[in-house]
């Protein structure tokens, strides 16, 4: 599901069309803005035309007499050398009032419709399916679904703002063109017409560097995400000059795509300029010969020239804008895109909620691959009995973690099926499948937020006396208690202040209070220290207490006490038993695994560098505690010099 480079053709009609949901509910005041905007234009006009009645008769001390329903009036020169002044400031005042109240209106409504179209963009991405994370960087995701949706939103208001203001500035102002002489205004109309040829002729360039410019822009933002993230790795492998390289070239191609529109696009200013420029010489001279002539007073071609002149300012602004449109409707058409792709894991029509587990799980020939042509599982035949403990063990890429993956649909089988209770999981809604499973992973991530928020996101209606067996079941008192503000101490994004143990015991009380009867744990400790790896074992044994558990684990001393184990061997099922039934195939996959990690651990410990081995071991073999339906309170792990629990604190 990858992200690309929008190629199909978009017009103002699909835009509008596509827009609309969206532009429905502010649709009064985008209309009272369009209205706005035309007085707004208009007035542009009023300079120009003034001019030509205080030229012929306030300079000339002429007055100035004409007949109106029949009543003869007569304005004197002085008069009109007070009033016309007058109405050129009523006039601007007016149209400063206009313009305040259309940038209001205009800001507004670009405001509501782009933070409706985040909305829902927002909403999409939450249930897209897994594989668009796995198949698009950070940067391209963050580009897509939010700097598009402010270009396809509030630039198109404006622009269409800015594009009316100019319309209507332009006509009011070729009116007074035609006012003065219809002949010239012909001229200078037509030359002016021409100034929009290189605004065609630039529209397929424009779209083709916006699309561009996203892909840089998706890259420069994945590098910033990469670089924060990852700065301990940038730092500890000695990377920074190869980010800086990395960036240097970004922002090079950034500039590069920008100049190679810039050197096709900025002829199109003077370009436009000479057009304007040759039809004003047209107009001087064949002006200066109808003044001549006497078909044209002075004051008349001062309010010609002046309102062509400021005609080029309208027309140059609505060249630009159209421009800037092309780049609405690229990125218009990347947005809604976005709200084309469809989830492929979804609730089928009959799918019906699940209620707890009954009789366990099965899995029926599973085969799945995460590429077309590259299979990860291979006609898996597994089942896993109600409150059994099912470890899953074998070489890296065996398809460990996919299991795990398949059961919350994070990922759907190619072929197969998944049984809970003897019913396919994809008859269950996605809701309640997920709210029967827990899961603990390498490396899980926290929200920023507090403590206490992070907990309570396993279940946001647990009670407080959940939340506190929750705590001590995942032994988090004492840190709780280190702390300044208990569980609603502040933790970074990502829960980058906490240790890697403290992580995994926030992770579990989470798991704990959603209290759901299945609980994948993926590799949940193999990340840890041996004295961070004993207190979170104790949380993972509350957790686990009657409960269907599968366990991938790397360290094989870890999952002894699994009433089953299941090897897999790229993708297939090798072998199936307990640890002392695999451990009496002689050559089997298991005891040669397990061999090789004891005489790892031996060594280890002879050399001084892994001395708590043995009795993370010792400890990972005790038989758990049973027939508890809520998760005993078995204490906190003191150390033996210091009597307090053994944790790894708050880090820098």
């Amino acid at each position: 599901m990858k992200l690309t480079e929008t190629k199909t053709k978009r017009t103002w009609l699909w835009l509008i069309k596509n827009m609309w949901p969206y532009m429905k509910p502010v649709l009064g005041r985008v209309f009272l803005g369009v209205l706005v905007a035309v007085p707004v234009g208009l007035l542009e006009g009023v300079t120009a035309f003034v001019l030509k009645p205080y030229l012929d008769y306030v300079v000339n001390q002429k007055d100035l007499a004409f007949t109106v329903w029949g009543n003869d009036i007569t304005l004197t020169a002085a008069a009109m050398a007070y009033a016309i002044p007058l109405a050129v400031v009523v006039f601007a005042a007016l149209q400063g009032v206009l313009r305040y109240l259309n940038e209001y209106l205009t800001d507004w409504t670009s405001q509501k419709m782009t933070n409706s179209v985040k909305i829902a963009l927002f909403n999409r991405l939450v249930s897209m399916d897994t594989a668009l994370f796995d198949d698009n960087d950070s940067g391209a995701i963050f580009f897509r679904y939010f700097n598009d949706a402010d270009a396809a939103s509030t630039s198109l208001i404006s622009n269409l703002k800015t594009l009316i203001t100019s319309a209507f500035g332009a006509v009011s102002l070729v009116f007074v063109l035609l006012y003065n002489s219809w002949r010239l205004a012909l001229v200078g109309i037509t030359v002016l017409a021409l100034a929009f040829i290189p605004v065609y002729l630039i529209r397929k360039r424009v779209k083709k560097t916006s699309n561009r410019n996203m892909v840089i822009g998706s890259s420069i933002v994945t590098n910033f995400h990469e670089t924060t993230s990852g700065n301990r790795i940038m730092r500890s492998y000695g990377l920074e000059q190869q980010r800086r390289d990395i960036f240097r070239q970004q922002v090079h191609d950034a500039f590069n795509n920008n100049m190679s529109l810039v050197k096709r696009a900025a002829w199109m200013s003077p370009l436009m300029y000479l057009i304007a420029s040759v039809g004003i010489a047209i107009v001087l001279g064949y002006g200066t010969s109808l003044i001549g002539a006497g078909k044209m007073s002075v004051g008349g071609f001062s309010s010609f020239v002046t309102s062509l002149l400021l005609l080029y300012k309208p027309v140059k602004t609505i060249g630009t804008t159209l421009t800037n449109l092309q780049n609405v409707l690229a990125a218009a058409g990347r947005v809604f895109e976005l709200f084309d792709i469809k989830p492929e894991i979804t609730d089928i029509p009959e799918a019906v909620e699940m209620d707890g587990l009954k009789q366990g799980i099965e899995f029926q020939d599973v085969s799945f691959s995460y590429r077309p042509d590259v299979p990860v599982l291979r006609h898996l035949n597994l089942s896993i009995k109600k409150n059994e403990m099912l470890a899953l063990v074998g070489n890296s890429g065996g398809g460990k973690s996919t299991v795990a993956n398949l059961l919350p649909r994070f990922y759907d089988v190619v072929s197969g099926n998944i049984l809970f209770d003897g019913r396919d999981i994809r008859s269950y809604t996605l809701k309640s499948l997920r709210a029967n499973i827990s899961m603990v992973f390498q490396d899980n991530f926290l929200f920023s937020g507090t403590i206490r928020e992070n907990i309570m996101m396993g279940n946001p209606s647990a009670t407080e006396e959940d939340l506190r067996l929750a705590v001590e079941s995942a032994h988090l008192e004492e840190l709780a208690a280190d702390l300044p503000q208990g569980l609603d101490t502040p933790i970074a994004e990502g829960g980058k202040s906490l240790s890697g143990g403290q992580r995994q015991r926030v992770a579990i009380a989470r798991a704990m209070i959603k209290n759901a009867p299945i609980v994948v744990l993926d590799e949940a400790t193999s990340a840890l220290d041996n004295k961070s790896e004993g207190i979170v074992q104790k949380a993972l044994d509350n957790l686990m207490k009657n409960r269907t558990v599968i366990v991938i684990a790397h360290r094989l001393s870890t999952i002894k006490n699994a009433d089953r184990i299941a090897v897999l061997n790229e993708g297939e099922l090798a072998e199936l038993g307990t640890h002392d039934e695999l451990m009496a195939i002689e050559n089997g996959q298991y005891r040669q695994l397990y061999e090789m990690q004891f005489q790892q651990q031996k060594a280890a410990g002879e050399d001084g560098e892994d001395t708590g081995a043995v009795a993370a071991e010792t400890y990972a073999s005790a038989e758990l505690p049973e027939n508890t339906a809520i998760p005993e309170i078995t204490g906190v792990q003191e150390n033996e010099s210091t009597g307090k629990e053994s944790t790894d604190g708050i880090t820098e």
